[in-house]
């Protein structure tokens, strides 16, 4: 069969409330980050694996608070000043900076002026502050002090909640029975799930076909999950 012509069109994820589907697995995170008057010190960390919403939940946050969103990577000292005098602040991917003086003196100072001037902090990380490697001993103490909110492994309904939405953030439509047929047979994570849809938008789109349990099948073997 002759390969089509693909376009590398941007993917446009919805990341509103309205979108964010709750399960037992993201319910108390979700719960927590609705209220920030109750954070002790007022700061927050959220913790989860990739792919998990934790982006989705910050811009939830965001839009609910008026905080201003920066990457870790981005952060440098002469924004500290600006940021801390938002309404919020949200760093994403904190545990990325571990290890840089200079980013970690940024995050350091931006902790100290936005809890003393009474703005909520909301991190992100992939992990607790404890398997960091900080290079700055009182950035670790007041980090290791930070009340953690977990978003949990996907039960199945999240799970094809999220390949749901993958799909649709993708602009694609798939038999509604392939939903529980992937879920039982993909590994059971949040980068599996963009991963797939991903990969079965390339292959539908650069082979011609059609998506459905043939071509899942071949995508879940080309991944390594098995599609039997």
């Amino acid at each position: 069969m002759s390969r089509q012509l693909t376009f590398d069109l941007p993917v446009r994820p919805a990341l509103g409330r309205e979108d964010f589907f709750v399960s037992p697995a993201n319910a108390l995170a979700l719960s927590v980050l609705d209220a920030p008057d109750a954070w002790p010190q007022g700061k927050m960390l959220l913790v989860g694996p990739e792919g998990a919403g934790k982006t989705h939940l910050a811009q939830v946050f965001a839009a609910a608070t008026g905080a201003l969103i920066v990457q870790s990577g981005d952060l440098t000292g002469a924004q500290v000043a600006r940021l801390a005098q938002a309404p919020a602040v949200v760093v994403e991917d904190a545990d990325r900076i571990a290890g840089t003086i200079a980013a970690e003196t940024a995050l350091f100072h931006l902790h100290n002026l936005a809890l003393a001037e009474g703005r909520p902090l909301l991190l992100t990380a992939h992990s607790a502050p404890a398997h960091w490697r900080f290079a700055l001993p009182d950035l670790a103490s007041r980090l290791h002090a930070t009340q953690i909110a977990v978003l949990e492994a996907p039960d199945d309904a999240l799970l094809a909640a999220v390949l749901v939405k993958h799909f649709t953030d993708r602009q694609l439509r798939v038999p509604a029975t392939l939903i529980p047929w992937l879920v039982a047979r993909m590994d059971r994570s949040f980068a599996a799930a963009r991963d797939i849809a991903a990969r079965l938008d390339v292959q539908a789109l650069s082979q011609g076909r059609p998506i459905g349990q043939k071509l899942a099948a071949e995508v879940l073997d080309s991944l390594g999950a098995g599609g039997q």
